[in-house]
């Protein structure tokens, strides 16, 4: 059944870089494959490297490929919200992470839908997400802003001890079946990989205003325009028609311990995600990188029963 709601079905992606690697296609792919919206658009910065990766997306049904001019796409949402800078303020930003921050959030301001990072998997429709004028996606965190600034000490110490304790389920052979236990214990912070918005939502009009007036020096800071600001913002629209999801929808293992997404061993995908998880956010990092370098059709079907991330992407896209 078609769900109908404000925010339009449509699903973004965007990418900063000309080498658009396997793991990202599958993104791509998978939001068309099990997504079951209107259209899916990936906004590039750069001319993408032929490949075929990109001959995969060119081929696939209901995907566009959207040469994005970052300066024109603020100047549009400046205009929209009578404020000028918003270029200047990217231009200022050398973290292809930071920048598209800054366009995610004018993508959605100004055309409304879906937003899903890079390293994402979609496993089922997104049309019950639309209902709703925006929502974003809570995930199960250590550090959250106000944590890393507080002075007290107990505060620290309890932690400094979920911190030890998720770096032992990381490391574990099956922890992420261990962290379900405990992750009640653990902050449940916003993230920005999944985000949902009608047209000229009122968080993304707020998120496009803080840059502005967020001194030039705080905006290079980690997370200082990606969860944390919207941290913030998600505080002073509660009640205002902002729904925040659940880890499981988004985030059916937490950061650090996404790593076993990629570790070797039988792949339980059926207790790894949660009934209502409808994207896997497998959190692309340092740790994950090598991985990705890896990772095309071959290594998916070399691996789909040995691997959890395997085992996803072949479940998702089953042509593989």
């Amino acid at each position: 059944m078609l769900i109908p709601g404000p925010i339009p079905a449509r699903v973004h992606f965007c990418w900063i870089g000309p080498v658009l690697p396997w793991a990202y296609v599958f993104a791509v792919l998978s939001a068309v494959a099990q997504g079951q919206m209107d259209e899916v658009l990936l906004h590039h910065t750069d001319e993408l490297a032929e490949g075929p990766g990109l001959e995969a997306l060119r081929a696939a049904p209901g995907v566009r490929l959207v040469r994005i001019d970052p300066r024109t796409c603020l100047a549009a949402a400046g205009e929209r919200l009578g404020l000028e800078g918003f270029y200047e303020a990217y231009a200022g930003l050398v973290s292809p992470v930071q920048r598209a921050d800054v366009l995610r959030a004018a993508i959605l301001f100004l055309q409304g839908g879906i937003y899903l990072d890079m390293d994402t998997i979609t496993v089922a429709s997104l049309r019950p997400l639309l209902g709703v004028p925006q929502f974003i996606g809570s995930e199960y965190i250590v550090w959250p802003h106000w944590v890393r600034h507080s002075r007290s000490p107990v505060v620290w110490a309890r932690h400094l001890a979920l911190d030890v304790l998720r770096k032992m389920l990381r490391l574990a052979p099956g922890g992420w079946r261990w962290f379900r236990h405990v992750e009640g214990w653990y902050f449940k912070g916003v993230n920005n990989a999944v985000m949902g918005a009608e047209p000229g939502a009122p968080l993304f009009a707020a998120f496009l205003r803080e840059i502005l007036a967020m001194p030039a020096a705080r905006r290079t800071q980690p997370y200082a325009l990606g969860p944390d600001l919207l941290q913030e913002l998600a505080g002073r629209e509660a009640g205002g028609g902002l729904v925040i999801h659940e880890p499981a929808v988004f985030y059916p293992l937490a950061p650090e311990i996404s790593e076993h997404w990629f570790r070797p061993g039988r792949p339980a995908l059926d207790l790894a995600l949660r009934p209502q998880t409808l994207v896997v956010h497998w959190y692309a990092s340092v740790r994950s990188k090598p991985y990705v370098a890896r990772i095309d059709p071959d290594y998916i079907r070399a691996h789909s029963r040995s691997q959890l991330y395997s085992a996803l992407v072949s479940q998702a896209l089953p042509q593989l």
